[in-house]
């Protein structure tokens, strides 16, 4: 469904992103782990077509890619249809009431549907966010860091949705610093090092660095690839 092959960012002299690969497949939910200042949200905003890379290739046109930013794109004094309605407009997206509908009612937003999107709670905000990047049915959804505001019940909420997107076969690929989110929701771990894949594989996989603790797995990894750098 995702494929990036060789990824290379510079900002300047600084190489954020390194030959950088990613993968995902059909229904696989995919996490991109990695300190602050790894590259997490650079890959995504390259394998989301917002930047160029300075080397490397990007396989799946951005078009056929769900966008989904840590900060809330939405309109806070528009109703929740509305905001659908306009970005669906913007996107041009074909039968866009019927796409609005169904993103409501996939949501779970359609007893919310003619309220203002400000008074909504964080959890509901996000789900709104998640709902633009999908307007277009795109195959892969990328997230950064979707559940970072949002308080444990209302993180459960987005994670069964989430969850029931990789279900219908999306790839969903989303951004954490959170390793106990990465272990609970991802069947697959990417963790950025100094802007290089440090591991690629099943959070198990990784655990098995630390004796079973993923986070102590996950520290040693980046203290290592860092002191490396």
């Amino acid at each position: 469904m995702l494929r990036a092959e060789g990824l290379v960012r510079r900002y300047g002299d600084r190489t954020v992103l390194d030959g950088v690969d990613v993968v995902a497949a059909a229904g696989e939910t995919v996490a991109i782990l990695g300190p602050n200042g790894a590259g997490k949200t650079t890959l995504l905003s390259l394998l989301a077509g917002l930047q160029r890379p300075d080397g490397g290739t990007v396989g799946r046109p951005a078009r056929e890619v769900g966008w989904v930013p840590q900060q809330s794109a939405v309109y806070r004094r528009l109703t929740v249809r509305e905001n659908l309605a306009l970005f669906a407009r913007l996107d041009e997206v074909p039968d866009a009431a019927d796409r609005v509908e169904r993103m409501l009612h996939q949501a779970d937003l359609l007893d919310r549907a003619d309220d203002r999107v400000g008074s909504l709670s964080g959890g509901g905000q996000q789900r709104v966010n998640v709902a633009i990047g999908l307007l277009a049915d795109p195959p892969v959804v990328l997230l950064d860091e979707p559940s970072s505001s949002l308080d444990p019940r209302q993180r459960e909420r987005m994670w069964r949705f989430l969850g029931a997107l990789a279900a219908e076969g999306r790839a969903v690929v989303f951004s954490t610093h959170d390793v106990g989110e990465a272990e609970r929701y991802a069947d697959r771990l990417i963790v950025l090092v100094s802007g290089r894949v440090a591991f690629d594989g099943p959070p198990a996989e990784l655990a098995m660095g630390g004796d079973g603790d993923l986070t102590r797995a996950f520290v040693a990894l980046a203290e290592a690839g860092e002191d490396a750098a």
